[in-house]
């Protein structure tokens, strides 16, 4: 299914937004994810299945001035 992650089309197999970002090498606590621009709270990452056409944010911080 065709999905946007971070602004880039992929085509991905039907998925949890946990196993998502295990594929993706995303480990730690230090980012959020957003569906759909609806921040998801951690604790709901492994029962959220992906749907084609989700916009997927996986949001990192970032020191600057």
């Amino acid at each position: 299914m065709r999905v946007t992650i971070n602004g880039e089309e992929q085509e991905i197999a039907a998925m949890s937004v946990a196993a998502l970002l295990g594929k993706l090498d995303y480990e730690g606590t230090h980012f959020a994810v957003a569906v759909n621009y609806d921040v998801l709270p951690k604790s709901r990452w492994a029962e959220t299945q992906i749907k084609a056409g989700d916009e997927i944010e996986i949001i990192t911080p970032r020191q600057g001035g």
